[in-house]
């Protein structure tokens, strides 16, 4: 009994200690924050996706725009780039960004014609005969279009980049002629002018990530590929391949896109300062793909065993005869003016040539 009744007691006393024990004891130490820190809480942060490695021009540009919208926002602004498809692969990333998984993507045109069949403008062949005629499209009311094609879908255009002109690799011939495509498999972006190129010179066209393509010709899943001489660089293509033709059939461009909601919710002054790095950055990229192309194709003809052959006048002649037919075929799957307008004219010069 007095074992039950000391028991009881000391219960009481406990319940009496923990009831009046200053509960503010049990708090952690609140941690102070200096400025800076406290700025933190209220950074914004851009994820930038894109599938190609960063010592590319696109690489490299998306580094750069990274680094001017530090710079110009004060730091208010982070842009987080996520390369070599570790985030989003090809397929992936429009989706991701339409759903605001991710913040920017830069896809290649080719893949855009998966909203529209008028991004496919640029993958005909011969389009361009020089980088300035690039530039200068992208430029003009014809790019800012372009830009703004897909608002309903979420989506708002920052730029259009270039990475320079296409060249033709092979592990089986020289591709000089038409006739040498024939019965070879080459990987191709997704895109129908693209597949149909290739089909008219008598090729099979073959669909396949980028980050794949390395692996894919190490298996021999496929004879030839076409790309920018970056991309094979940095890529190490050429070490798989036997023969390369530098061609310049056709340009490998990037369109630089911005999840809309997200943009639309940015406040004024840090749209523009994104705005002027995002301008500044596409000048740079320009002249830096251009001068990255150049020095690559040296240590490319320097260093490597890869045989080098410089499409003449006669023979690309030949190729646009092959090819010319796909401008019309491309008409007809279009119904915006702009394009229609352009791709007329563009023919029409052809024909005086």
């Amino acid at each position: 009994m007095k074992y039950l009744i000391g028991s009881s007691f000391f219960v009481m006393i406990m319940i009496l200690a923990i009831f009046f024990y200053p509960f503010d004891r049990f708090k952690q130490e609140e941690i102070s924050f200096d400025d800076e820190q406290e700025g933190l809480s209220d950074q914004i942060i851009i994820r930038f996706s894109h599938v190609v490695a960063e010592n590319t021009p696109k690489g490299l540009a998306a580094q750069k725009f990274a680094e001017l919208a530090d710079e110009k926002t004060d730091g208010l602004v982070k842009v987080e780039v996520i390369p070599n498809g570790t985030l989003y692969t090809d397929e992936q990333e429009l989706d991701a960004l339409m759903n605001n998984d991710v913040q920017m993507i830069a896809p290649s045109l080719s893949k855009m014609t998966k909203l529209a069949p008028e991004w496919g403008l640029f993958d005909l062949p011969f389009l361009f005969q020089k980088n300035e005629d690039i530039t200068s499209v992208f430029s003009s009311e014809i790019g800012n279009s372009f830009l703004r094609l897909h608002e309903d879908e979420n989506i708002t255009g920052m730029a259009l980049w270039s990475n320079g002109f296409k060249q033709m690799t092979s592990s089986e011939s020289s591709l000089k002629k038409p006739e040498d495509f024939k019965g070879q498999r080459f990987r191709i972006m997704p895109s129908a002018m693209i597949e149909e190129q290739f089909e008219r010179l008598g090729a099979e066209p073959i669909v396949m990530p980028f980050d794949q393509v390395y692996m894919s010709l190490e298996e021999e899943k496929f004879e030839g590929q076409e790309n920018t001489i970056s991309n094979i660089y940095s890529r190490r293509l050429y070490e798989l391949q036997n023969y390369m033709t530098i061609s310049n059939h056709g340009f490998l461009g990037y369109a630089v896109l911005m999840n809309k909601e997200f943009w639309d919710h940015l406040p004024e002054d840090v749209q523009s300062s994104l705005t002027d790095a995002m301008d500044e950055t596409t000048t740079w990229m320009l002249e830096e793909s251009m001068k990255m192309n150049k020095a690559q194709l040296g240590v490319i003809e320097r260093e490597s065993s890869i045989d080098i052959h410089y499409l003449t006048e006669e023979e690309q002649g030949k190729w646009l005869d092959n090819l010319q037919p796909v401008y019309q075929s491309f008409l007809q799957h279009v119904t915006e003016d702009f394009v229609k307008e352009f791709v007329e004219e563009r023919v029409k010069d052809m024909e005086k040539q």
